[in-house]
């Protein structure tokens, strides 16, 4: 029987069991994927903990949303998959229902993508999470121009490495933070043009330093809690500031003079906004398939774990050492 990772108890990364379990055949609707490779995101631990704001674990509980793989079985009414297709699964369903930290995985057809034959297996799955986050807001939103500041909060996660590789794209000028300055240089590295160790630096003041006083356009930002009064303070005039995440347990006040008297936009934000919507969805898809298939975009993989090594996967995750994406290879060299 094929492996899966399972969790009967809310807790650290030990509670991850990888378990031998049959899988069903795919229902209508529904394919039947042999798992090459999956990714690893924040909101997957944060499900294990107990703290995704989004979804509760329905125990005993799988884990995991963005894998790459192939057919195995098709269910009925599935009409533009087959056996054998390469396939990429879009974030976009409910981790207690369907999950992909297997050898095998049913999964909705909907989620379904065929990734550019030009990727791997272990990058081609690093792709979705990370990039329809930051589609939203950098192309959807936010009407970029050449030479517009792009702020990128906790920006060596993969989403934010992935936010400045398309604001760079897009021909912004990115400001990147990280509490810790052993990754200013990663970040640099990364393509952002300057970036601010919170844990020593005054972001406010770096920002209005960077932009002459001007400040930021646009605000990416996954912590929330007390830093939203920073971020309204660094943005300009009619910015908007996106809140995608909530890796601060803290309240998030709103600083409502500062933002009333700048015209600031605080928007709440995930990358559902564009998954439930087709039209936005199809152009999303195949915008990115494009970027990534020409090397414009291109995942950063920060370390690949195997599937035995699931545990230790999760605690590097934990450990915030990382800058992109952590992957876990399953039936694949990639």
């Amino acid at each position: 029987m094929p492996k899966t990772v399972q969790f009967h108890e809310l807790g650290t990364a030990d509670v991850l069991k990888i378990e031998d379990l049959p899988v069903c055949e795919p229902e209508p609707g529904e394919v039947l994927i042999q798992v090459a490779a999956f990714g690893i995101n924040r909101s997957e631990v944060q499900m294990r903990t107990g703290e995704y704001p989004l979804i509760d674990a329905q125990l005993p509980s799988g884990l995991g949303k963005e894998a790459v793989g192939f057919i195995k079985a098709v269910g009925a009414d599935v009409n533009d998959f087959a056996v054998g297709d390469r396939v990429a699964t879009l974030p976009c369903f409910d981790m207690s229902q369907y999950s992909v930290y297997a050898e095998q995985a049913i999964v909705p057809a909907y989620s379904l993508v065929r990734p550019p034959e030009s990727l791997s297996e272990t990058v081609a799955t690093a792709v979705w999470q990370q990039y329809l986050t930051a589609y939203g807001p950098l192309v959807l939103y936010s009407n970029l121009c050449e030479g517009d500041v792009v702020l990128i909060t906790a920006a060596t996660s993969s989403v934010g490495t992935g936010a400045i590789q398309m604001a760079k794209m897009m021909g912004a000028k990115v400001i990147a933070t990280t509490r810790s300055g052993e990754k200013v240089q990663a970040l640099l590295d990364a393509g952002a043009d300057h970036a601010v160790a919170t844990s020593i630096e005054n972001l406010v003041e770096r920002v209005h330093d960077i932009t002459n006083g001007e400040g930021a356009k646009v605000i990416l930002d996954p912590i929330s809690g007390p830093i939203l009064e920073e971020l309204v303070a660094c943005a300009r005039h009619r910015g908007t500031v996106f809140l995608y995440g909530k890796l601060d347990d803290r309240p998030t006040v709103f600083p409502l003079v500062d933002a009333m008297t700048k015209g600031v936009a605080v928007q709440g934000y995930t990358l559902w906004e564009i998954v439930n919507d087709e039209k936005a969805k199809e152009q999303a898809v195949s915008d990115i398939n494009t970027w990534t298939g020409e090397g414009s975009l291109m995942p950063r993989i920060d370390r690949v774990f195997e599937l035995d090594d699931i545990v230790e996967a999760h605690r590097y995750m934990e450990s915030n050492q990382q800058v992109g994406k952590i992957v876990v290879r399953v039936n694949s060299p990639g």
